[in-house]
């Protein structure tokens, strides 16, 4: 269940599954989307969407539930957060213990699974350790650095959920059930950061805990140093002050009886980066997936700004789109990167994502995954690409990629469009006019004549050099 069907259209495993629209926050999106099904899992989380996380994901449940009685499923499988109900937890643990008192008030049966950090490429909580362990060789860190937890791989946290539900099958029961889950070990935060390290391949790093530095500073400072920006980053840290702990393993233990270490945990995380082999990450989560697009009749009623550049090439429309597609990320925008870089620090600075999210793959897109301080919008190969802008602006932006075979060769049309706020605005966008002559320009060139570099003649090539030469028309 997805609240855009269209994103999943480039994965791999899509025509191997039944896709349905749905939205927690529509309850009658919901009573469609589970009609027909037994048993429905719960991996809803609506921190960093909404600006009160905690009353949006308690709607969310409530709505579930109902729509779950009213299909009358057998169990509802929820993953939620380690701690004990008994601590003052933080506002971030509350809401997961929330969310699982509200699915389980409801009529259908619930088996909730509590855990701690999970470990793997492209979470939340592994982008923070590990950002924050390569960039700082030395840092000053809170107290809680030295609470204990027991961070679990997301390949056990599978393993349980699939685990789970065999025996609900085979066990079937109207019990509700909480489930804590978690690795071998338990560590410290400041231990899996000098194991990090070590994997990583990087020299022991100095930490040293102070008790002055607040939640507050802390999620600011990992804002600044890690892709995770401070508003996610607060309620984490929040959560980080408790030592979260598996009290109860004997249920864990019949479903996964042997856990990963976290070492090994690690290690296959750091592989996948290496190989390019990230599924998905954490900002791939889109918080606004109906916002309206250009191609949307009435976007912005009627009040667009644009910035056009057209160039004309004999490569091929598969190879301008594959230059196209692998914008930003290590290889950048083409032209004027250091503006890029300055941009993306000027954005971290006001509280924006910044440059810092990267790219899941360096050259394969899908549609709603985050790239750099873009969201990819619309994707259809090899036609056309289409990047909302996610940095702090005075109103929303959009930059697109055209590619059309025409009689002479290949033809890009390139465009910025930006809807302005108010006055202030109008006066960013054109501030920037004479910057933009500077990048649009030179860009959607260098993106031509890298599509035409790709091809490489040979003897018996008639095609020309293979080598087109992009101009622009304005």
């Amino acid at each position: 269940m997805t609240r855009a069907p269209s994103r999943l259209e480039l994965d791999p495993w899509r025509d191997r599954v039944e896709v349905v629209a749905g939205d927690v926050l529509d309850e009658s999106s919901l009573v469609a989307a589970l009609d027909g099904c037994d048993y429905a899992y719960y991996l809803v989380h609506s921190m960093g969407a909404a600006t009160d996380f905690k009353s949006a994901d308690r709607e969310g449940a409530e709505n579930f539930a109902r729509a779950a009685g009213a299909n009358e499923l057998k169990r509802i499988f929820y993953l939620g957060g380690l701690g004990l109900d008994s601590d003052d937890l933080s506002v971030h643990l509350a809401s997961r213990h929330e969310v699982g008192d509200v699915l389980a008030a409801g009529p259908t049966a619930v088996s909730e699974l509590r855990a701690a950090v999970i470990i793997g490429a492209g979470s939340v909580s592994f982008e923070m350790l590990r950002y924050l362990t390569e960039v700082l060789p030395a840092m000053t860190t809170p107290k809680w650095v030295r609470s204990q937890c027991q961070p679990i791989s997301i390949r056990d946290v599978l393993r349980a959920l699939v685990s789970v539900l065999d025996r609900s099958i085979e066990q079937a029961s109207n019990d509700n059930a909480v489930i804590e889950i978690g690795g071998p070990d338990v560590l410290s935060y400041q231990d899996m950061m000098q194991t990090y390290a070590e994997v990583a391949g990087l020299k022991r790093r100095l930490i040293i805990p102070v008790p002055v530095l607040s939640p507050g500073l802390s999620s600011l400072w990992i804002g600044l140093v890690t892709p995770v920006p401070s508003g996610v980053a607060r309620p984490l840290v929040d959560s980080l002050k408790h030592d979260v702990l598996v009290e109860d393993p004997s249920a864990f233990a019949a479903l996964v009886p042997d856990p990963m270490p976290f070492r090994e945990a690690v290690e296959i995380a750091v592989a996948r980066y290496a190989d390019g082999e990230i599924a998905t990450r954490w900002s791939d989560a889109d918080s606004s997936p109906a916002l309206p697009i250009p191609s949307d009749p009435d976007w912005a009623g009627g009040s667009v700004l644009t910035d056009a550049k057209t160039v004309q090439t004999d490569a091929p429309p598969e190879d301008v789109f594959w230059a196209v597609s692998r914008i930003g990320g290590e290889v950048g925008y083409y032209t004027s990167n250091w503006a890029w870089v300055v941009r993306g620090w000027l954005d971290s600075a006001i509280g924006g994502v910044g440059l810092r999210r990267g790219r899941r793959h360096p050259e394969i897109l899908h549609e709603g995954e985050a790239l750099d301080f873009w969201r990819v919008s619309k994707i259809e190969k090899p036609n056309r690409l289409l990047l909302r802008a996610e940095m702090k602006l005075p109103g929303e932006a959009f930059l697109e990629w055209i590619v059309t075979e025409t009689d002479e060769g290949t033809e890009l049309a390139q465009t910025a469009y930006f809807a302005p706020r108010g006055l202030f605005g109008r006066l960013y966008w054109y501030s920037l006019l004479p910057f933009h002559g500077l990048i649009f320009g030179p860009m959607a060139r260098k993106i031509a004549e890298t599509a035409a570099s790709r091809r490489v003649p040979t003897r018996t090539d008639h095609t020309g050099s293979g080598h087109g030469r992009g101009v622009v028309r304005q």
